[in-house]
């Protein structure tokens, strides 16, 4: 049996499934991936297009690569979510953002890129904090 991952934007206007395994999960650390997620990375699961349905209305960014190639990121015309990403060097596949996906379990990140990029802050220390959901705190005055 064929495993199908579904997913959608923030507004939930765009949804997508995708059939069968991704060729590779990869987090992401370009100064493109960062500015267009706000953090420190992107991670992304790359598929065959064929095997890709979107429907919803999307826009889209393009930009030149340093290695001549056009990428393309793809979001959601209303909320801005990001959903996929493709690359004219690796033609005929596209890359879903992990995090738009309805249930990624079983999906784990396989390969770092552009690590040499990836910020100071973009790391957990041994002091973090963690809460299970939404804290109650609260700035000091």
């Amino acid at each position: 049996m064929t495993k199908t991952y579904t997913g959608k934007c923030l507004c939930g206007q765009i949804t997508y499934t995708a059939s069968g395994s991704p060729i590779v999960v990869a987090q992401c650390h370009c100064e493109e991936c960062r500015r267009l997620s706000g953090t420190g990375h992107t991670v992304g699961a790359m598929f065959a297009s064929e095997v890709v349905a979107v429907s919803g209305k999307l826009s889209e960014f393009s930009y030149s690569s340093d290695k001549d190639s056009q990428v393309t990121k793809v979001f959601c015309a209303n909320c801005g979510s990001p959903i996929y990403g493709t690359n004219t060097r690796i033609p005929d596949h596209l890359t879903l953002s992990l995090g738009t996906m309805d249930d990624a379990s079983g999906l784990y990140i396989e390969v770092v890129i552009f690590e040499r990029d990836k910020p100071h802050w973009d790391r957990l220390g041994q002091d973090v904090v963690f809460f299970a959901t939404q804290p109650d705190w609260k700035p000091e005055s």
